[in-house]
């Protein structure tokens, strides 16, 4: 199996391809938070999240980027009930999520976990590790004959000795911590875990270190990944689809080959030529320089048409006024612009290519 190490988090392994069921379907999927107008004002709803659909496959990952206020771990809170869905449907082997009560919603839970980025305020500080694996296992829907002997064996799994049972979060670092998280969530059998932003607080090494931890117990679990993510080279190790976000919606999804080798999207193509590339080989293969301006627009008063227009160097007048759906392109992937089509993209020295 592929491991991590400093040039595979830029280059990674060619994607996989893996035959499985669906495990999760996400139809037009909205998300919107009511924000207080304070005296004197009406409060107004902002739309976090808006018509987003996916599907996930049993022993896959899916990769979720973009920017801070995307949406992206929006999605990941609704998924596990933090945050309510305005509308759309989240079904789990078919089954309608939202339509869960009592036991069938207890099950639903175990099904799927989640990995918080900062590890520290997901652990209960007043409890020792053997603890919250403890109560966590004593929610399978089998107990094991012997919950010690279970807790030993998970934290053996993740890479922790025994000796880890009787220590609390603050004696733990970082990277010790996150391994717990993984743990806990391993405790309950589950197929899916949504891990938002799981190593975006690790130092690079650690990083790595889980990174390969993750995918060492996809392959030996069968696991289904959600991986949330800002950074672009830890998706392209990790996933096998990946998903592009921007102010509430998918702007273009794909395999990782897709989107990282023939990006449709101008906003897509301005991330993946933000990532640094340490050793370039071959600058002829490298994807055009895109300088965007100004800020993201706020979800509260978003702009007319594509979203995206003000801040895209390749915007026209039809951008401005006509919002672009999420369609197919020639090249395999879908996405929500107006020129995604290869034979319709400009040159690259329009769309802010460096010299």
């Amino acid at each position: 199996m592929s491991r991590l190490d400093g040039s595979d988090l830029v280059n990674g392994p060619s994607s996989r391809s893996r035959a499985g069921e669906a495990l999760l379907e996400v139809r037009d999927l909205e998300v919107t938070f009511r924000r207080s107008g304070g005296i004197g004002r009406r409060a107004s709803r902002v739309p976090a999240v808006q018509g987003v659909s996916f599907q996930l496959r049993a022993g896959e990952t899916l990769g979720i980027a973009g920017e801070s206020g995307s949406g992206k771990s929006t999605i990941a809170r609704t998924l596990m009930g933090i945050n309510q869905a305005s509308a759309g449907s989240m079904r789990l082997n078919g089954e309608n999520v939202g339509a869960l009560r009592g036991r069938r919603l207890a099950e639903y839970r175990r099904t799927m976990q989640m990995i918080f980025q900062d590890p520290y305020d997901s652990l209960d500080p007043r409890m020792k590790v053997g603890e919250t694996l403890l109560e966590a296992i004593s929610l399978r829907t089998t107990k094991p004959t012997d919950p010690k002997r279970a807790v030993e064996g998970i934290l053996d799994q993740v890479g922790l000795s025994r000796s880890f049972i009787d220590r609390r979060p603050r004696e733990l670092s970082g990277g010790q911590r996150q391994r717990v998280s993984i743990a806990r969530a391993l405790c309950v059998d589950p197929r899916l875990i949504l891990c938002d932003e799981a190593v975006s607080a690790l130092d690079v090494s650690v990083r790595a270190q889980v990174l390969n931890l993750l995918k060492d117990l996809q392959e030996e679990l069968g696991l289904a990944y959600l991986f949330i993510s800002h950074d672009l080279s830890t998706l392209r190790f990790m996933a096998d689809h990946v998903g592009i976000m921007y102010l509430g919606r998918l702007v273009e999804i794909g395999t990782r080959d897709e989107i990282f080798e023939n990006p449709q999207h101008p906003y897509t193509r301005a991330l993946l030529s933000a990532v640094p590339e340490p050793i370039v080989r071959d600058r002829s293969t490298r994807l055009p320089r895109v300088r965007l301006t100004g800020e993201p627009p706020s979800a509260a008063n978003p702009p007319s048409g594509c979203s995206f227009h003000p801040r895209c160097p390749m915007a026209q007048e039809v951008c401005r006024t006509v919002a672009p759906p999420l369609r197919t392109t020639t090249s395999g992937q879908d996405a929500a612009c107006h020129f995604a089509d290869p034979v319709l993209v400009p040159e690259p020295a329009r769309i802010g290519a460096d010299a």
